[in-house]
């Protein structure tokens, strides 16, 4: 009898262990189908208690308004006369939303950060985030409440940038660590390590004349075009507070 109930009790584990194994299997698909959004939103409630304050908050937002003054009378009559050239639409600086980082992956290859706004604050793909100094990345994804931001460092970062000294157009590669490569296809530019970069007027993705960052090395070995290295003005790793541009450009 005990050799009995000791297979018939074997038995039932096994099930349960069946099934325990069947439901973690049905809870991965579901991860991988949603794309991490349920993960997401649990770490959203979890970490609630540990955002950044609003005595913080404060602080960053006298620093943003620091920044656009001491940038505005540097900008404003670039930006004027290129849009009268380019003929390119205004873009808002009312429509944004401020969001906390409340989760980072700034050491690795993807380089990413996490917002506590998502879809229900109105955050879409493709939207623009800035933070103090300058631009840090576009919204990725988005889930109910948060959104996942694609920085400028990351290998998948690509876009148009401008080298206000030299008049000139060129492309910002993130090499995914802190300095992201900047190339200008043309042997002859004479870009010098100071050298302001902001988002170029031409572009087609984001708003012109955002901060950016400095040139901090220029490499002249190449035939056909120059590389340099830029130092971002903004700092991934220590920004607790971003502002995401809702307006289209």
């Amino acid at each position: 009898m005990l050799g009995i109930r000791r297979i018939s009790t074997s038995r039932w584990w096994h099930k349960k262990k069946n099934w325990l194994f069947f439901a973690i299997f049905l809870f991965l698909v579901f991860v991988r189908i949603s794309k991490g959004a349920f993960y997401k939103d649990f770490y959203y409630f979890i970490s609630k208690p540990f955002w950044p304050g609003q005595f913080q908050k404060e602080i960053v937002f006298e620093s943003i308004n620091q920044e656009y003054l001491i940038k505005l009378n540097l900008l404003k009559k670039d930006n004027i006369r290129l849009r009268q050239i380019l003929s390119l639409q205004e873009s808002s600086n009312d429509e944004h939303i401020s969001a906390a980082v409340i989760s980072r992956k700034t050491g690795s290859w993807w380089r990413q950060i996490i917002l506590n706004k998502g879809s229900k604050d109105g955050v879409e793909i493709g939207n623009i985030v800035i933070g103090p100094g300058g631009l840090l990345g576009t919204v990725k994804n988005t889930s109910l409440f948060t959104s996942s931001v694609t920085l400028i460092t990351s290998p998948e970062s690509k876009i148009g940038v401008w080298v206000d000294r030299i008049q000139i157009n060129g492309l910002l590669v993130g090499l995914g660590d802190d300095y992201p490569s900047l190339i200008i296809y043309s042997k002859d530019a004479d870009i010098k390590v100071g050298d302001f970069v902001s988002s170029s007027p031409a572009s087609t993705l984001l708003p012109p004349n955002i901060p950016i960052g400095i040139v901090l090395s220029v490499d002249e070995t190449l035939k056909l075009k120059k590389t340099a290295k830029i130092s971002l003005l903004a700092k991934p790793h220590v920004i607790d507070w971003v502002q995401i541009l809702k307006g289209n450009i």
